[in-house]
């Protein structure tokens, strides 16, 4: 079944835009992309929505991406998933913690959204989408990463 008609903010002709962020599931995979001359793709575990233009992810800090991130905080951060959510968020990243609680060795990154382009389209849906699943530990260390993400969302908003 097929989600309302988007709310479209302004944006480029033909394109539309969401005016907020819409829900995902947890644990969802999301896609960063960072720039430094060229485009750099990665997929990032189970983003976290603060409020209607901010997203919370965690990077490990051994990652290119985070030190693209420091030199150019400009980012886009693709979501597709289940529930017909299908959009990308365009902004900028900054660091909000340098090692996350529990997790000494990620680092939290809130995206300030600027833009949200909107990729569903009239007659299709986006039933599923990819969602993480670790064994044990490391399962343990990403539901102990989410938890801190959402603390910060609160005292963030």
């Amino acid at each position: 079944m097929l989600k309302d008609k988007p709310i479209v903010a302004a944006g480029r002709p033909g394109h539309p835009q969401l005016a907020k962020l819409p829900e995902w599931p947890d644990r969802t995979i999301a896609v960063l992309c960072t720039t430094d001359g060229g485009p750099h793709a990665i997929p990032v575990a189970a983003p976290v929505r603060a409020d209607d233009r901010r997203i919370l992810v965690s990077l490990e800090r051994t990652r290119g991406s985070l030190a693209r991130l420091r030199e150019n905080p400009q980012v886009a951060l693709a979501i597709l998933s289940g529930g017909n959510v299908a959009f990308t968020a365009l902004g900028r990243g900054r660091i909000v913690q340098e090692s996350m609680l529990h997790a000494l060795d990620f680092v939290a990154v809130e995206i300030d959204v600027e833009k949200i382009d909107d990729h569903r389209s009239p007659g299709v849906a986006v039933e599923s989408g990819v969602r993480v699943q670790f064994a044990d530990e490391a399962d343990l260390s990403l539901e102990k990463r989410i938890a801190v993400l959402r603390e910060l969302s609160e005292r963030e908003g």
